[in-house]
């Protein structure tokens, strides 16, 4: 059973807010209300950085808790940034919101799948490098793999605070899933191909969100209780100023799906005596009378 405090956060790479909300997708739609959100960059390295110190997509406009977060965060840091308008969801210690989550009790679990987030990699190793369990699964259309791997973490985990971070693939070009009537090869969304179809990217990627949202209606209602994040971290062009895919500043690749549902706040996290004593005289004495243990 999970600690009513845990928290699901899934990254939908690449996904269009018109692709989500034209979609079939009964278990992600019940998550609560669609906001069409700016994301925070056009690319997932960018995105994902930004989200993991607390910039996760937003409505710049909007004078609303989680919706906007410069506002309201949803991922507070605590030790940088100007203090909130409203108010933040919670607040975590550390260089990220993973080793935030750490030092709040929790496992942190994660699971990636498009090659930004590959450990192997320099780049990647700066994303996931702080979470206890991490896997990434290889390629942009493994999410069986990636749920197998998640719920024998979740069980081997039970009773405890989990963060649980999942990376979905199949909605990244080409668009493909286990199992779909075309081949992964078959790619209609290249930059500056001539040879691109956006009525194809349309129906590949809707088909692909719908086959998400059945694999992912099992771990949604674990976490029915808990607390869920879903948003994409960009979108694509399809044609669109004679502009396709992403990585590039345009509206569209900006224009991102979020919703959330946030019921059970962490526990707030208490700075170590050591850290809370006010002059450097103070921190000296105490120090040398306890040391802290190692975080």
């Amino acid at each position: 059973m999970l600690e009513p405090c845990s928290f699901l956060f899934v990254t939908l790479d690449s996904c269009r807010y018109d692709t989500f909300a034209a979609a079939n997708i009964p278990n992600l739609k019940s998550l609560g209300t669609l906001h069409r959100a700016t994301a925070p960059s056009h690319f997932t390295y960018g995105s994902h950085a930004a989200m993991f110190v607390g910039f996760t997509p937003g409505i710049p406009d909007a004078r609303e808790n989680y919706l906007n977060p410069k506002y309201g965060k949803i991922f507070k840091l605590d030790d940088i940034g100007f203090p909130s308008s409203g108010s933040d969801f919670v607040t975590l210690p550390g260089r990220n919101i993973i080793q935030g989550f750490n030092r709040l009790g929790y496992v942190t679990l994660g699971t990636g799948a498009v090659g930004w987030l590959d450990p192997r990699i320099r780049a990647g190793r700066t994303l996931t490098r702080d979470f206890h369990r991490y896997f990434y699964a290889g390629n942009t259309y493994s999410l069986p793999r990636q749920l197998e791997w998640s719920q024998r973490h979740l069980a081997r985990f039970d009773g405890r605070r989990v963060f649980l971070f999942l990376n979905v693939g199949e909605t990244h070009t080409p668009y493909y899933y286990q199992g779909a009537p075309w081949s992964p090869q078959e790619n209609p969304c290249i930059p500056f191909s001539d040879k691109n179809d956006a009525t194809e990217c349309r129906r590949r990627q809707t088909a692909c969100l719908e086959f998400v949202d059945a694999q992912l209606g099992p771990l949604l209602r674990q976490f029915q209780h808990a607390n869920i994040l879903v948003c994409a971290d960009h979108g694509d062009a399809w044609g669109e100023d004679g502009l396709w895919e992403h990585g590039i500043h345009h509206p569209i690749v900006m224009e991102v799906p979020l919703l959330f549902r946030l019921p059970n706040p962490p526990p707030p996290w208490k700075r170590p005596l050591w850290r809370r004593l006010g002059s450097p005289f103070k921190r000296a004495l105490y120090r040398g009378l306890y040391q802290p243990p190692p975080e």
